[in-house]
């Protein structure tokens, strides 16, 4: 399924991510960023503490390059990994590989004052490494809608950008509702969303992916599943009947010509719901164009 979450750190860590943590708790930090000691508290519950806003960033998770730039902190990204695709300007940023188990020497390399992990057991010895040479991460997760204002006020105040963190959550909540389309559950046509073939793996309510297909007036399939993803079998499948799959390639992708597959009705009849760009990879300011697009796909059928 292309790039989604960072091609598998991307499709199947995040999706293995546990779903919400805990809120972030902010103390003692002035809305000036710059008036004091920074102190936040990360969702690994690790005490970040800066003693001026961050100048040189690692941002080691595409959500929160993505977000960085929209804040205004652009400039001061100095990494960055392989799958950060947006905005196009993060091209220009040094691409230090993978944000899951990644290269410390690329990182310190860059002489970065914060370092943004994805939250993830995978990602504990390199915080830890990073802690012991005394650079400042923080690691989030960013698994769901909700996130997108939640983190971008955590970047706001480590970078000093604590107004236009505010004002990107408000057009962001704002463009979120208009998008939402308000349906019975009767007309909601039932997407397969399928991030993993083998062995099949299916996102669950804890993947904004769900989220996206809801808010545009579909059903995900596999809703009940609380958990961020979940392995399912062609069988499930076939007993769920899907109206659509969802899917991010621009032909029909390779599970759906194997013979197993063929017993699923819409994957038979090549009812694919066909979307391409990262704005599905990461939860982002961009969800609300998502939806709408979604919801344009989800009216015209397949």
């Amino acid at each position: 399924m292309g790039e989604l979450f960072m091609h598998l750190w991307g499709r199947i860590s995040i999706l293995r991510s546990t779903a919400l943590a805990a809120a972030v708790l902010v103390a003692c930090a002035s809305p000036q960023a710059s008036a004091g000691r920074i102190h936040v508290v990360d969702d690994a519950g690790d005490t970040v503490r800066l003693a001026e806003p961050a100048r040189r960033i690692v941002s080691l998770i595409p959500a929160t390059t993505e977000l960085l730039f929209a804040i205004g902190a652009g400039p001061h990204l100095v990494g960055r990994t392989a799958w950060c695709d947006y905005p196009p300007a993060a091209a220009q940023v040094p691409n230090l590989g993978d944000g899951i188990r990644p290269n410390l020497e690329a990182i310190v390399a860059q002489h970065p004052d914060l370092v943004v992990l994805y939250r993830s057991a995978q990602n504990a010895e390199a915080a830890s490494g990073l802690r012991a040479l005394k650079i400042p991460v923080i690691q989030m997760s960013v698994d769901r809608l909700a996130d997108v204002d939640r983190v971008s006020a955590v970047l706001g105040r480590l970078t000093g950008r604590v107004f236009s963190a505010d004002s990107l959550a408000t057009a962001f909540d704002s463009a979120l509702a208009r998008a939402t389309v308000d349906a019975d559950s009767a007309s909601r046509p039932k997407v397969l969303i399928l991030v993993w073939d083998q062995p099949p793996m299916t996102v669950g309510a804890g993947s904004f992916l769900t989220e996206l297909v809801e808010r545009a007036g579909g059903r995900n399939l596999f809703a009940d599943v609380q958990s961020s993803s979940a392995q399912v079998s062609v069988e499930a499948v076939v007993k769920r009947d899907p109206d659509l799959v969802f899917v991010t390639t621009e032909g029909t992708p390779a599970f759906a010509e194997r013979p197993e597959w063929q017993t699923v009705r819409a994957i038979r009849e090549k009812r694919f719901l066909r979307v391409t760009n990262s704005s599905y990879n990461r939860p982002s300011p961009r969800a609300p164009e998502a939806i709408t697009q979604l919801s344009s796909l989800l009216h015209r059928g397949p």
